[in-house]
């Protein structure tokens, strides 16, 4: 079995301030006339969304957010693999692993991994809960490092279920994917 790692999510102030700076400086270009979304993104929209990433968003609240949960690295296949592993919360837990989509992140499972973990706690049976299985992608955010080997769709079906069986020990489990993790889900079946 492969060593599992604490993982807490903490960007650097410096690489926030270098974003914002950055957003600071954008170099709007002109508009064509009564153009608005024909040729692009409106330039007003725009201009209010970086306003908005440059001054509005809380990135330390949603880090809080997301280190609410607890997540891992494991060494598979020459890279440190990041996933959340939430526990469900009832009588036998089915270990589901949940596959996020393309630009995606598990930033999307917020809502859902309580309502997987612990059904009961909004109305549903607790035998219905899952022990969640969230892994970030190879080659996204926390499961990259430079000049690393790419992987295709199979590879990162085998990355997985290396990660569910060898590291964390399940012999079986579910699977579900959404966008590109729907094509992993798939060969996660196949092979």
């Amino acid at each position: 079995m492969s060593a599992v790692t604490p993982f807490r999510i903490h960007v650097p102030d410096a690489a926030l301030d270098d974003l914002r700076a950055r957003l600071e400086r954008a170099r709007w270009p002109d508009e064509i006339p009564g153009g608005g979304w024909t040729y692009g993104t409106d330039l007003a929209t725009m201009k209010d969304l970086v306003a908005y990433w440059r001054d509005g968003f809380d990135w330390r609240a949603q880090e809080a957010a997301l280190n609410a949960w607890p997540q891992f690295t494991a060494p598979v296949s020459g890279i440190d693999v990041h996933f959340v592993h939430a526990r469900g919360v009832g009588p036998n837990p089915m270990p589901l692993l949940i596959s996020h989509g393309w630009p995606g992140s598990i930033v999307e499972f917020q809502r859902l991994l309580p309502r997987l973990t612990d059904p009961a706690k909004f109305g549903g049976d607790p035998r219905d809960a899952f022990t969640v299985i969230a892994p970030s992608l190879p080659g996204y955010v926390f499961s990259f490092k430079p000049n690393q080997e790419r992987f295709g769709l199979k590879a990162i079906a085998d990355v997985f279920a290396s990660l569910m069986t060898d590291v964390l020990g399940y012999r079986r489990f579910a699977a579900q994917g959404g966008d590109w993790g729907a094509f992993i889900t798939t060969c996660l079946g196949v092979f």
